[in-house]
């Protein structure tokens, strides 16, 4: 199947999506944009809620939010779990028009936060789409999730961020494939899904990093960067 752009391995196609190709009152609604926040961040210690660790000056929640917000999808969900009064005040205090959900059973993996956000919009027959990222990457910027919600717009239902290449996130994900992501366990989220339908690549090399902080390792090379 070649969908006007170019086709890479059975599965797998590859779409490039200009920065500004869609005003953000276009996604607005109907296109949300899920940040998930609920994991416990165990590698950084037993005691650590990680969404809350400082990065730049700020909590690395904010940075997502951040970008979440400015991209202009909407309604934009934060999913929280461990620590979840204290990310829910400091997410609030940041952006006060996110939508918090609770989840209780964030230790059985990502696949639950990703359950809870599902849930929480499936009630929106006007929401046909979420962009899903993470809280412990903040230096995704807005235009990457810009350009997953234009993926969208131009009829893809499965996509994801790469970067030189490398699959990464945000990742887009229709509402044709939410009742198979309920389905979902563990801690791989969305991602499980590739291997069984089409999936469109969308470059996104030039607007940030999909790099993550696991560690204190990572923190420390992170925040190195120019």
């Amino acid at each position: 199947m070649c969908l006007g752009v170019h086709c890479g391995v059975v599965g797998r196609g590859v779409l490039f999506v200009p920065i500004g190709v869609r005003s953000m009152s276009t996604f607005q609604g109907t296109v949300a944009a899920v940040v998930l926040a609920a994991g416990s961040g165990s590698r950084f210690g037993d005691d650590i809620v990680k969404p809350l660790i400082p990065f730049r000056g700020r909590p690395m929640v904010c940075h997502a939010l951040d970008a979440a917000v400015a991209s202009g999808l909407g309604p934009v969900v934060l999913v929280v779990g461990n620590g979840a009064e204290l990310v829910t005040a400091e997410a609030l205090g940041s952006a006060p028009g996110v939508e918090i959900v609770q989840n209780p059973n964030f230790a059985e993996g990502i696949a639950s936060s990703l359950h809870a956000a599902l849930m929480h919009l499936a009630a929106r027959g006007i929401v046909h789409a979420a962009v899903i990222g993470l809280a412990d990457q903040p230096l995704v910027s807005e235009a990457a999730w810009q350009r997953l919600g234009a993926a969208y717009e131009s009829g893809m239902s499965l996509a994801v961020a790469t970067y030189d290449g490398v699959r990464a996130n945000p990742v887009l994900l229709g509402r044709d494939h939410w009742p198979e992501a309920l389905a979902l366990r563990g801690d791989q989220g969305a991602r499980q899904l590739f291997g069984r339908h089409l999936v469109i690549d969308v470059a996104c090399d030039d607007t940030g990093s999909p790099n993550d902080i696991d560690t204190p390792d990572d923190l420390a090379r992170l925040n190195a960067l120019p």
